[in-house]
């Protein structure tokens, strides 16, 4: 029950109160005249929304294309993937038993067209309409089956236009001239004539596979067994397609409904089974599998054409040294983590903290480099640090300076390097002499090799100050 200006409003109604006359929009206060016992709750169109996105993820057993329809439909793209059931009829009997076993009621239909799928569902007891058959199986149904606005679903009836198939039949023109467009295109999406887009809980992906299992396993070892199976399933389609995923997505399936995901990603596109099972198998302690897994899906994303020269790498195996260096890179992001594991490229900048960003390991090379005049430091400090430092006049670099509570004498030394703002990445107001920096190259007297800094230009009324800003090594 919900309150719509002051009025107390049904909200929606279970089946046997609609058996008793009841219906949605109908005012509480009228219902409850109508059937003594009536019992009410209030409206949660948030819980209920929140509960329907939890049924489209836990329908991702079916198909990763899954859109949820508010208030109560969900739209799945079950396109390429029924043979895992054993046809169209077969799955969608699957998924109305998994639903009413878990205290879900539901109506189902497969169709060309989502919007032939909606209005089948709603209002036919046809559950799957032939390819191309759409229009035949919509004509009967009640032109509220066309998804149409309350103004239309309104005014079409009391004209006598209560069937879509008297819709169908009037000019084209007609009707957008009276009810608009949106009669029309709900009409001609049902019918194929129209592309309709669907917003879906996870990008559809034709590179899926599933594995059903007749009794739900539990054990770490079931878990690798299976990961490695349905990836080498996947990774044959791949290879025959020519094809590799940079990332792989094994999502392990509860009896309770609930779904637990591990992935592993590639630094080079790929689909060797055997490495890639390998490195989803670390992960697998997270899986927590309840009462048991009774189905595991796998997905490919990432998807490119590959070289052939890929398939050198043995799957029964370790991957050698020589082999090169994805393998290592991989296992190296998988076990620490993707953002962990980089490598430095040089960018375009004066100020030293912008001169390298971070790019993916095997990431391809610019060709960009450091110029080799000015060398840079082999561990550059995130933030510079403070020194105390002592010259003999102040532009000379340094004769000895204090870092982190220990004094380095100062033996060889090489700069200054003038390093000034970036003025046009800021307003000129902001740019001032004290954000000229000037580099120098020193060795201490252990041997150990400094990059520092002293900021500003010289000013006799306030004293330099002195950092230290990377290693030499």
């Amino acid at each position: 029950m919900i309150a719509e200006r002051g009025v107390r409003r049904l909200h929606a109604v279970d089946e046997a109160a609609a058996r008793l006359g009841l219906y949605p929009g109908q005012k509480a206060a009228d219902a409850a005249a109508l059937v003594l016992d009536l019992h009410v709750e209030d409206a949660d169109p948030e819980g209920d929304l929140e509960a329907l996105h939890a049924l489209a993820d836990w329908c991702v057993r079916f198909s990763p294309a899954v859109a949820p329809d508010a208030p109560d439909g969900l739209l799945i793209d079950v396109s390429g993937v029924t043979h895992l059931w054993g046809g169209e009829a077969a799955m969608l009997d699957d998924l109305l038993a998994r639903l009413a076993a878990g205290g879900i009621p539901g109506r189902a239909a497969i169709a060309d067209t989502p919007g032939a799928a909606w209005a089948l569902a709603r209002f036919s007891d046809v559950k799957i309409a032939p390819p191309g058959e759409q229009g035949p199986l919509l004509e009967p149904l009640p032109v509220a089956a066309l998804r149409l606005d309350a103004v239309a679903a309104a005014q079409l009836p009391r004209l006598g236009l209560t069937r879509v198939g008297r819709v169908m039949k009037l000019p084209r023109a007609q009707l957008t001239r009276r009810f608009g467009k949106g009669v029309v295109l709900r009409l001609d999406q049902a019918l194929g004539h129209a592309e309709e887009a669907l917003v879906f809980r996870r990008p559809a992906n034709p590179w899926f596979e599933r594995l059903a299992f007749a009794d739900p396993i539990s054990a770490p070892d079931d878990l690798a067994r299976a990961t490695a199976d349905i990836t080498a399933r996947l990774c044959a389609r791949l290879e025959t397609e020519g094809k590799g995923a940079r990332r792989f997505e094994a999502a392990f399936h509860r009896l309770d409904g609930k779904a637990q995901s591990v992935g592993a990603g590639l630094s080079l596109a790929g689909r060797d089974a055997g490495r890639i099972a390998r490195l989803i198998a670390p992960r697998l302690d997270v899986i927590d599998p309840g009462f048991g897994i009774e189905v595991v899906t796998l997905t490919a994303e990432g998807v490119e054409v590959i070289s052939p020269r890929q398939r050198r790498l043995d799957a029964g195996r370790e991957a050698a040294p020589e082999e090169g260096l994805a393998p290592l890179v991989d296992r190296l992001a998988n076990r620490l983590g993707e953002e962990r594991v980089w490598r430095a490229q040089p960018y375009q900048s004066h100020v030293p903290e912008r001169s390298v960003v971070r790019k993916p390991p095997m990431a391809a090379r610019t060709g960009q480099g450091w110029d080799p005049d000015r060398p840079r430091p082999v561990r550059l400090f995130r933030r510079p640090e403070p020194i105390d430092a002592i010259a003999l006049v102040p532009d000379d670099p340094p004769r000895q300076f204090r870092w982190r509570g220990r004094v380095h004498r100062v033996l060889k030394a090489e700069g200054p390097e003038r390093i000034g703002a970036e003025w046009w990445r800021q307003p000129i107001d902001d740019v001032s002499p004290g954000q000229v920096r000037d580099y120098y190259r020193v060795e201490d007297d252990d041997g150990g090799r400094y990059w520092l800094f002293r900021a500003g230009l010289y000013d006799p009324k306030a004293p330099a100050q002195w950092w230290l800003h990377g290693l030499f090594g």
